[in-house]
């Protein structure tokens, strides 16, 4: 998502880095053709207007075009701008005293059942909290079975209950007070549009059980149907906030750009691809960031932090000082890369890397995948040793991994050059905490 958005913000900025001095008139040109790229973007056109306002307001003032690098401060000012319409910093989820009861509504298809089980493996992960998944959707059976799938790869207990919705509802509530769960999920029933049936039983379900959270689940890709569809779930029910699902798809970012700004409830959680841990908290100045091609590294950090164990970077450092870093270690530090989500998305967080990850990087982990396979079929000691692997050796290999010897050459070629720039990076006496190494390819 925004990748062509991001584009068409990086070619404007760079026109007014060609600009030694700014005017009213090169910040006027700017912001019509930032227009334009919001409005493609299928942002809703009430928000361009706005945010072009204000946007304009701040360009034009004195201290932008004073300054010594104008072009700069008008990014810095869309940058802002930005912020403030995604809403100013992020906005946790809410529980109460257990059990917490999370609503999830929203249309048919948008993806409430996925984002049920992967908003329990996030209460579990990030708050150490037990949830009980709730099929309340009676009236789709593939919904019922999904739900249990989810629950039983991820270790959740899924309530099915019997009866109507409500029913379901109050039984999963005194189910859950029996076994002392913290959270229950409520995957409620969707229609293909809003109608007054299903609006009705959402309306008891919420005045039944008093939920502490009611979160909308929309689908990115939908744009401004989206939009519409969270201010009527939010006219009906009062949304407490938004879960964005599918922004790893091809969507053009309108509905991210829009939802807050039209229904004033802000977006809790974005869906960033398939496995469990694709729900991240949604941070306003991060995804302005990341829109402005800027990068996220903070992120990044964080995904980095949940993945790298501490015991195991530390042995990691102990082996980079003493020059005992082996194929085997490179091979560990690729897979927990892996684990971490696909190159090109990540590239996406690092500052300088975000405009070209697209081209420069395979989506589906290609080279890690070259990579694994080729050290794969080393022996141990060769893994130990690449100094001994001759020609050969060199051919046993690429013939077992499916590769050419030139492929192997390259990868003993990268991995020599790596050995030896930390030998010099840690001999220089810097510190080595938190190092990450590149692909040798």
């Amino acid at each position: 998502m925004f990748d062509s958005l991001t584009q068409k913000f990086d070619v404007i900025f760079r026109k007014l880095r060609g600009h030694g001095r700014l005017t009213e008139e090169n910040i006027a040109e700017a912001l019509r053709e930032v227009r334009l790229a919001l409005l493609e973007a299928d942002v809703h056109f009430r928000v361009v207007k706005d945010f072009l306002e204000e946007t304009k307001k701040e360009a034009i003032g004195k201290e932008v075009l004073e300054s010594l690098s104008p072009a700069q401060q008008v990014i810095k000012v869309v940058f802002h701008r930005l912020v403030s319409l995604l809403g100013e910093k992020e906005t946790r989820l809410q529980l109460s005293s257990p059990p917490s009861i999370l609503m999830l509504v929203g249309l048919q298809g948008s993806g409430k059942t996925t984002a049920a089980a992967k908003l329990a493996f996030y209460l579990r992960r990030q708050a150490k909290k037990e949830s009980l998944l709730v099929a309340a959707d009676t009236y789709r059976p593939a919904a019922k079975e999904q739900l249990k799938t989810l629950g039983r790869q991820l270790g959740f207990s899924v309530f099915e209950g019997a009866g109507n919705p409500l029913n379901i509802a109050q039984g999963a509530l005194s189910f859950a007070r029996s076994e002392g769960l913290d959270a229950i999920i409520l995957d409620t029933a969707g229609r293909l549009h809003i109608d007054a049936e299903m609006m009705e039983e959402l309306r008891q379900i919420k005045a039944i059980l008093s939920p502490t959270e009611i979160l909308m689940v929309a689908d990115a890709m939908t744009g401004q149907d989206a939009v519409r569809s969270a201010s009527s779930f939010d006219a009906e029910l009062d949304l407490s906030g938004v879960i964005l699902t599918k922004l790893d798809g091809d969507a053009k970012g309108g509905a991210a750009l829009s939802i807050r700004a039209i229904t004033g409830k802000p977006i809790k959680f974005i869906g960033t691809g398939e496995k469990p841990e694709a729900l991240e908290v949604f941070y306003p100045d991060r995804m302005a960031s990341r829109i402005l091609g800027m990068g996220d590294v903070l992120t990044l950090v964080e995904k980095a932090e949940e993945v790298f164990d501490r015991k195991k970077s530390e042995e990691l450092q102990k082996k980079m000082q003493t020059d005992s870093f082996t194929l085997e270690d490179f091979k560990e530090q690729l897979q927990s890369l892996k684990s971490m989500g696909p190159l090109d998305q990540l590239a996406k967080m690092m500052p300088g890397l975000s405009r070209v990850a697209g081209e420069a990087l395979e989506p589906d982990n290609s080279e890690i995948k070259q990579i694994e396979a080729i050290i794969n079929s080393m022996t141990p000691e060769e893994r130990r040793r690449v100094e001994i692997i001759d020609g050969n050796r060199r051919r046993r290999i690429a013939q077992g991994s499916g590769t050419t010897v030139m492929e192997v050459n390259k990868l003993l070629k990268g991995f020599t050059q790596m050995q030896k720039a930390i030998r010099q990076w840690t001999r220089g006496g810097k510190r080595v905490g938190g190092f990450r190494l590149p692909l040798p390819l």
